[in-house]
C-alpha cells in the first residue's frame, strides 16, 4: 500500500495498463494541495493537459480556477485536482470503460493517501464512475451524497460550461454550496 503521493506518482508515471500509454505525451497525475479537504475529479486530460502534464490548464481549467477563486478556493491553497484516467484519450474522446478500469486504482490510491472530506466530480463520466452509474449531471448537480465518511457532489464539467454558458449560474451555485459545506465541516 502506498503511503505518499510521490510513491504513487513514481509508479503511475510508468503505467502501461491500457492503450492510452502509447499516445500520451505526459501522464497527468494531478495537481494542488495533497492534504486538501477537497478533491476535484475530471474525466481525463485534454490536449493542453497532455502537453503540460497538469490537469485543467486549458480554457476549461481557467474557468474552473475562476469559479474556485470566486468561492475562496484554489489549487494552490486548498484543493487537489485529478482525473479518472491519467492519459489523454485520442481526440479528447470520452475514456472507454476499460481505460477507466485500468486507471481507477491510481485515483483510489490518491484518495486513500489524501483522505479528502469532499470529492467533487466534474461532468458525467466522473460522476457516473464515482457517485452512481446512472448519475444525471443536469438533474443531480449540487446534491451531496455520503459514502465512507466522504461527501460526494457532481457538477458541470468546465468544458461543457464553455459550450453551454447558460449553465454557468447553476455551476456557480454548486461551488457556493461546496464552500458552505466545507465551512460546516471545519
Amino acid at each position: 500500500m502506498y503511503k505518499t503521493f510521490d510513491e504513487i506518482k513514481k509508479d503511475c508515471l510508468s503505467c502501461e495498463k491500457c492503450e492510452l500509454c502509447k499516445t500520451r505525451t505526459n501522464v497527468v497525475f494531478g495537481a494542488g494541495q495533497e492534504n486538501a479537504k477537497i478533491l476535484i475529479i475530471g474525466e481525463g486530460p485534454g490536449e493542453n493537459e497532455d502537453l503540460q502534464g497538469l490537469p485543467f490548464v486549458g480554457r476549461g481549467g481557467q474557468l474552473l480556477d475562476k469559479m474556485l477563486k470566486a468561492v475562496g478556493l484554489s489549487r494552490e491553497e486548498n484543493v487537489y485536482i485529478a482525473n479518472i484516467v491519467k492519459c489523454r484519450p485520442p481526440k479528447n474522446r470520452d475514456p472507454l470503460p476499460q481505460e477507466q478500469e485500468a486507471c481507477i486504482n491510481w485515483l483510489r490510491h490518491q484518495v486513500a493517501v489524501m483522505k479528502p472530506k469532499i470529492i467533487v466530480c466534474l461532468g458525467r463520466i466522473s460522476a457516473q464512475k464515482i457517485i452512481s452509474p446512472d448519475f444525471k449531471v443536469t438533474k443531480q448537480h449540487g446534491e451531496f451524497y455520503e459514502r465512507n465518511n466522504v461527501l460526494l457532489m457532481g457538477t458541470f464539467h468546465p468544458a461543457a460550461l464553455l459550450r453551454n454558458p447558460n449553465n454557468k449560474p447553476l455551476a456557480f451555485d454548486d461551488f457556493t454550496k461546496l464552500r458552505e459545506k466545507l465551512e460546516e465541516l471545519s
